[in-house]
């Protein structure tokens, strides 16, 4: 099946992209990698849809030191975040993720910035984001606006972007000394989205655990936190399990996924006190 589209256009800046969204009376989609946006539009789940092609906006794309924080473009794609160095340092959750994701070719074209405002809810960077305590950039027409990782996602694809509004990009906080990061996830295949999938980071000042794939957003399982946070595993792995209501679908049941929850947590904290060791 061919994709349905109403119309093309490249922008060459920021401010080009916003005035040509104005213009498409409520039928613009911006188009950056487009590893979800053209498959979505080749199985006709969105038509007649006017793209706005902003991949060229070299503003939008990099990683740099920020004070005690990397920022992050939107345009970023994915294997540039698998190899940078400043990652691989200050963020390697992200790093670790991009293993995970897809195949080669989908992580050559896909960005970071795509990932998160798609809002696939079983996708790996939404939930780094949320574990690392991420804040993310905007821009629209009445200017820019941070958002906290934990107050962007709404639902299965939805995020609180306003409309015609840009993720320019995302800050993350560096690394602390100490401070640990993992992401594991089940997936039946290599390749495959995740029949759940979890990030751990431990920091002095206590644990963030985000789950994916396991309900209609990443979230923040506060309450398996704080049992962490108390030293106590079995606790944290209860909490957790009791925290998600994940569905059940062709792929796994929702009580198996909670089962596999509750194993992503062991063996994540594993991990963790086998580099504390």
């Amino acid at each position: 099946m061919k994709a349905s589209a109403g119309g093309y256009a490249r922008a060459v800046d920021v401010p080009h992209a916003l005035e040509l969204m104005a213009g498409s009376a409520g039928a613009g989609r911006y188009l950056a990698g487009g590893q979800s946006l053209v498959a979505a539009l080749n199985m006709r789940l969105s038509e007649g849809d006017m793209l706005i092609d902003i991949s060229r906006i070299a503003d939008l794309s990099g990683i740099r030191e920020d004070g005690d924080h990397l920022r992050i473009g939107a345009l970023t794609r994915h294997a540039d975040i698998g190899r940078d160095a400043l990652i691989r340092t200050h963020a390697p959750l992200l790093s670790d993720a991009v293993r995970h994701i897809a195949h080669a070719a989908i992580r050559n074209r896909g960005t970071i910035g795509g990932a998160l405002a798609h809002a696939d809810p079983a996708a790996e960077f939404p939930a780094c984001a949320l574990a690392l305590g991420a804040t993310l950039h905007a821009q629209g027409d009445t200017g820019t606006r941070d958002i906290a990782a934990e107050e962007f996602f709404e639902d299965v694809f939805t995020t609180t972007l306003a409309e015609g509004e840009i993720l320019t990009g995302l800050s993350v906080p560096k690394a602390e000394a100490g401070e640990v990061q993992v992401i594991e996830e089940v997936a039946r295949r290599s390749g495959d989205y995740a029949l759940t999938g979890l990030c751990l980071v431990r920091r002095a000042a206590g644990h963030r655990l985000s789950i994916f794939s396991a309900g209609p957003v990443p979230m923040l399982a506060r309450g398996a936190m704080a049992a962490l946070d108390a030293g106590d595993l079995d606790a944290a792995v209860e909490a957790l399990r009791a925290e998600i209501d994940p569905p059940s679908d062709t792929q796994a049941s929702g009580s198996y996924r909670r089962h596999l929850a509750g194993v992503l947590l062991r063996r994540a904290v594993e991990r963790i006190e086998g580099d504390r060791a």
